[in-house]
């Protein structure tokens, strides 16, 4: 893989883990990930007029990840209701490579190697030992944080097929990102009303901004499967993680301990096999 595009990759998950820092700090977390993925629509739209739009074989999936993407905000949002950023976003963030890699391999026919496979192993078994509590796996939306991570394969993977079809990534990654950001907003609406989601609250500048750095963020993800593998990708994605223990500590009072140390170093040395 080459440099830039590992340079890439590390630079989105660090603004991934920012952004669900802000996601998990605020009071309302169905409300802020609503505004967030306003946020994303309107950006996406607002790009999208000056692009040629995607093939049309890349429709299907853009409108298929539209809907996986909802999912995914649902479940993360319930996780984060009843979890820590340190025990939630590792499970859900790490049980995701295995299942894109094998994905891949199943409908997009990727070879996978052997120095990428124990690569992608060991990224995945340190994110996961991340949420571990001595010997016991403590997470009480441990369902909903599985969920999460099955979701985050399933788009991952349509996405990697859609931006290959497309033609044209940047294209495909906006035009998804304008479904996905359009449909959000229509669930609140028939969850909570729409009052609830115009009303002016507290945090709606951190939260819209938290939607443009996850546009950002997964915009460069997409790029990066169009010109590498995708479990390698998701894999080097995940490293996030790393980013989401030290925010954790900084700036939410969670406890960064040696084991959370170990388990970034056995991540450190799964990236650097599949580099």
């Amino acid at each position: 893989m080459p440099v830039q595009i590992v340079l890439l990759i590390l630079f989105a998950a660090l603004l991934h883990a920012s952004w669900n820092a802000l996601l998990r700090g605020g009071a309302d977390r169905l409300w802020s990930m609503t505004v967030m993925c306003l946020a994303v629509a309107i950006a996406s739209a607002a790009i999208a007029v000056f692009l040629a739009p995607p093939a049309h074989a890349s429709w299907f999936y853009a409108v298929l990840s539209a809907v996986l993407h909802v999912g995914y905000n649902l479940f993360l949002v319930r996780s984060y209701k009843v979890g820590d950023l340190g025990q939630t976003y590792p499970i859900s963030r790490g049980s995701s490579p295995v299942l894109i890699t094998l994905a891949a391999a199943l409908f997009a026919g990727e070879n996978v190697t052997t120095h990428a496979m124990l690569g992608i192993a060991l990224v995945s078994g340190g994110i996961i030992s991340l949420a571990f509590n001595k010997r016991r796996l403590a997470v009480p939306g441990l369902p909903y944080a599985l969920g999460t991570g099955l979701f985050i394969a399933a788009y991952s993977v349509t996405d990697g097929i859609g931006a290959r079809l497309s033609g044209a990534a940047l294209a495909y990654t906006v035009w998804m990102s304008a479904l996905w950001g359009v449909l959000m907003p229509l669930v609140y609406i028939a969850l909570r009303g729409t009052r609830s989601l115009f009303t002016p609250r507290p945090g709606f500048a951190t939260a819209f901004t938290g939607g443009l750095v996850s546009l950002l963020a997964y915009g460069i993800i997409i790029y990066a499967m169009a010109f590498a593998p995708m479990g390698a990708v998701s894999a080097l994605r995940e490293t996030s993680v790393v980013f989401a223990a030290l925010i954790g500590h900084w700036f939410l009072s969670e406890t960064l301990t040696l084991r959370k140390f170990f388990a970034c170093a056995v991540i450190a040395f799964g990236t650097f096999l599949i580099g």
